[in-house]
């Protein structure tokens, strides 16, 4: 039987990580690469001409056009960290070499850093890769489908009332030949018209060709100015419905993922990042080796954000 060529690619292995990034000097050249490819660029005045200040732990880049001065992590969700650069990268690497996602706790212990450390460094992370994510549209043909992601709180309630089950729509765009290319999944409020319409608003390029079950709130993507055509499943097993044989793998690998990772996780307010990051590795999968550069890209791109902020619950859509 022939291996997914996608399931054995050479990765970006553990020694070649560490040639590549085990240095707070390889790793501020990396991040220098990640946020001005084309050189420094003033924050203030896009000015591109720049001397150096030393005698801090990060270098500063003074602009000889207004005087300046910036960090590498200033302006970024890295702003005022006081980690070690070594660490963010280490995170990122595991962040994003993990197929099924790596909890806080286990980050921690890969890390040597306290529990609260690793949950905000690996939340600013996931925050970043979720921004990333959703600056880009599904379009051509896509698949969509809704399910319930999380189980019952102990003492809450039970089943689709459950305060700990939120729903969410999973969409996957298809290439000619049928195979998946992007995946996008989002909690939402709802499944009704409304709140689809304003899914598909967000996350849907107008012209797009959607295929669904026969949940009568999917129509409202035509509100996008996408096409719509319904299949009715009438609660066929999936195996049955080779149709939507992709937006059901994603969903299935999505909720072993999860299940399997996080323990005691707070779907209901958490769910929008963390399957952000979820998106963000499967769609570039195709590219594993170069995983942690493109989060290090993501994280640069990323404005600042408190941790109480990151603890309240994000909005769904």
């Amino acid at each position: 039987m022939a291996r997914s060529g996608i399931q054995f690619q050479k990765g970006l292995s553990l020694p070649e990580f560490q040639r590549l990034y085990s240095t707070e000097e390889q790793c501020e050249a990396a991040l220098e690469q990640a946020r001005w490819p084309d050189g420094f660029r003033c924050p203030r005045c896009n000015g591109h001409e720049h001397g150096l200040v030393y005698g801090r732990r990060l270098k500063r880049y003074q602009c000889r056009t207004c005087s300046h001065q910036a960090t590498l992590t200033a302006g970024t969700i890295m702003q005022a960290t006081k980690l070690p650069l070594t660490t963010w990268f280490l995170a990122s690497y595991l962040i994003g070499q993990a197929k099924t996602g790596i909890s806080s706790l286990e980050l921690s212990r890969h890390l040597g850093v306290k529990y609260d450390t690793a949950w905000l460094l690996h939340n600013k992370i996931l925050r970043a890769l979720t921004e990333r994510e959703e600056a880009y549209l599904l379009r051509g043909k896509i698949q969509i489908d809704d399910s319930y992601l999380g189980g019952e709180l102990l003492g809450g309630k039970a089943g689709r009332g459950s305060e700990n089950k939120i729903p969410i729509v999973a969409a996957v765009s298809l290439n000619e030949a049928g195979h998946p290319i992007h995946v996008r999944i989002t909690a939402v409020s709802g499944f009704s018209s409304e709140a689809i319409s304003d899914w598909a608003k967000h996350h849907l390029a107008p012209g797009s060709q959607v295929l669904s079950d026969g949940l009568a709130c999917f129509r409202a993507v035509t509100t996008a100015n996408c096409h719509h055509k319904a299949v009715v499943t009438g609660g066929k097993h999936p195996n049955e419905l080779p149709q939507f044989r992709w937006i059901n793998t994603v969903l299935g690998n999505l909720k072993t993922s999860f299940n399997g990772t996080f323990h005691a996780f707070n779907f209901d307010k958490y769910a929008r990042r963390y399957l952000g990051g979820f998106c963000f590795r499967f769609n570039r999968r195709f590219a594993m080796a170069a995983m942690t550069e493109r989060i290090a890209n993501a994280v640069c791109c990323c404005k600042p954000v408190t941790e109480g902020a990151l603890r309240i619950a994000e909005a769904y859509g």
